[in-house]
């Protein structure tokens, strides 16, 4: 007789009835804010800071007590307004982005300080400058010019000549003297690199004046009666002063360039076998390309605004003469020295005129410098993550997809192919 061998499973008990109550949602958390985040509450706090520091200094100054000069009415209403602006800020969002928000507004502060005068100053020399400018002014000299003609007669090609030869050649003689001197401050381990240090740092606060009487007593005093016309008043001595001014400012700027070069590159370098010279030229210069460049634009622009050494050394001439080794040529800061202080206006605007042209002359080598230490290695066709485009040719047998069971590509001959015995355990 069979018995049933099924066990019997216990009932389940019912669920739980679902609650319709929606459960508690939590508090919302504050979230940190970034210090670079500046919403319009922001602009609003700030303007009301500096709202509210005017009209605490004023009711200081001017009604509690008897009054200060505008200068401590200024002075005192920034100070209050860093502190307003600190204090609200550092109550709304934290101390840390109160202490971004105060410091941000000083640096620039600190930059409109600097970059208002200047667009004041440009700004003026255009005006001035514009009068007398026309484009005889490039392509005539001062031959003929009276007091009674106008500003716009005559022109300054004699002084442009004269600077761009003198600037040349002064950065033709000082640019490989700082070259080998900050490449001496760099790559050597000489005990007289202090000593070269000091000196190149003692020259850099010389006056310019100095370096042209120091040309004029060496080399033109002396030789002044040997009827030699390159040892007296000509360019060549002009570019020797301004080569001195010039010659500690771009070794000074390439020897803090040249120290930012990795040691990594020039241990790679001798690694593999490189000469320290090999190193220097082919790894060390091509990496600091741009800064050098600066360095040469920092030069430039040091010697070619200075007018003292060039009046013991050019002299000044108000006709062209473009031969720098002989007589004495004129130069754009001359040119402007000269004309300002004449009384009649018409010179007086054509001094502001050279003063416009000397401005444009940097700018124009500022943007040739900039152009020329570009960074050439970005190509035309790289893609935007960085690496060279590659070009897949699908009539290519490497490049057909593999067929997972076989191993062997698409397409392809499986003779050719010989099959791998599968690995067994």
């Amino acid at each position: 007789m069979s018995t049933d061998t099924t066990s019997t499973m216990p009932t389940p008990s019912p669920a739980p009835a679902a609650t319709t109550a929606s459960p508690a949602r939590p508090a919302p958390q504050r979230r940190a804010r970034r210090p670079r985040e500046f919403t319009n509450f922001d602009v609003w706090v700030l303007v009301g800071s500096v709202i509210s520091a005017l009209c605490l200094n004023w009711l200081i100054f001017y009604r509690l007590t008897a009054g200060a000069s505008l200068f401590g009415f200024l002075l005192c209403s920034y100070l209050t307004f860093l502190a307003i602006f600190g204090a609200v800020t550092a109550d709304r969002v934290g101390r840390l982005v109160a202490t971004d928000r105060v410091m941000t507004v000083v640096v620039v502060s600190a930059a409109a300080i600097v970059f208002v005068p200047l667009v004041l100053l440009i700004g003026y020399i255009l005006v001035q400058g514009l009068k007398a400018l026309r484009p005889n002014f490039f392509i005539s000299d001062q031959e003929g010019i009276t007091p009674v003609l106008p500003s716009t007669s005559g022109g300054a090609s004699h002084a442009i000549v004269g600077s761009i030869e003198q600037v040349g050649l002064a950065l033709l003689w000082s640019l490989p003297l700082a070259l080998a001197a900050a490449v001496f401050l760099n790559e050597s381990r000489s005990r007289w690199r202090r000593p070269v240090r000091i000196f190149v740092d003692a020259m850099s606060g010389l006056p310019s004046i100095v370096a042209g009487l120091f040309i004029f007593a060496t080399l033109i005093l002396p030789f002044a009666k040997s009827g030699n016309p390159l040892f007296g008043y000509n360019g060549f001595m002009a570019s020797l002063a301004l080569a001195i001014t010039m010659l500690p400012t771009i070794t000074r700027t390439v020897d803090v360039v040249l120290r930012l070069v990795p040691d990594g590159l020039r241990e790679a370098s001798l690694a593999l076998g490189a000469s320290r010279a090999r190193t220097v030229i082919s790894i060390v210069f091509p990496t600091a390309r741009t800064g050098m460049t600066t360095a040469v634009v920092l030069g430039i622009a040091r010697a070619v605004g200075e007018t003292a050494p060039l009046l013991f050394t050019a002299f000044g001439y108000d006709l062209m003469n473009a031969n720098p080794f002989a007589g004495s040529q004129e130069s754009l800061p001359l040119f402007v020295y000269r004309n300002i202080r004449k009384p009649d206006l018409s010179a007086i605007e054509r001094g502001f005129a050279g003063a416009l042209v000397l401005l444009l002359l940097v700018v124009a080598l500022f943007a040739l410098a900039r152009f020329i230490g570009r960074d050439r290695s970005k190509r035309r066709g790289t893609p935007k993550g960085g690496g060279a485009a590659v070009q897949i040719n699908p009539d290519d047998p490497l490049n057909a997809p593999i067929v997972p069971s076989t191993g062997i590509p698409s397409g392809a001959d499986p003779s050719s192919h010989p099959q791998q015995e599968p690995i067994t355990s």
